[in-house]
């Protein structure tokens, strides 16, 4: 445990950030488990309803540093290969 001030409040930080980034990554996994449900569906327009906002959740989560940048960019390139099939 720490004696340090800065390192307790730094803790904290960490310890909120940590709980904001999981709440992220489950939104991103049930996004992209809702985009797979319907395209196994055949569902093309609730496919690239939920993809588009996957996307953009996607395109946030990497700009706020909870994912790497590639790793949004290759699920959102997937998605977007499995909407062109459908």
């Amino acid at each position: 445990m720490a004696n340090i001030k800065s390192q307790i409040k730094r803790n904290r930080q960490n310890e909120a950030a940590h709980e904001r980034n999981k709440a992220v990554r489950s939104r991103l996994k049930t996004y992209t488990r809702r985009f797979r449900a319907a395209a196994e569906a055949g569902d093309r327009d609730t496919a690239e309803e939920v993809y588009r906002v996957a996307a953009r959740e996607y395109d946030r989560a990497a700009s706020k540093g909870v994912v790497h940048r590639n790793t949004a960019a290759n699920r959102k390139s997937g998605m977007a290969k499995r909407l062109q099939r459908l």
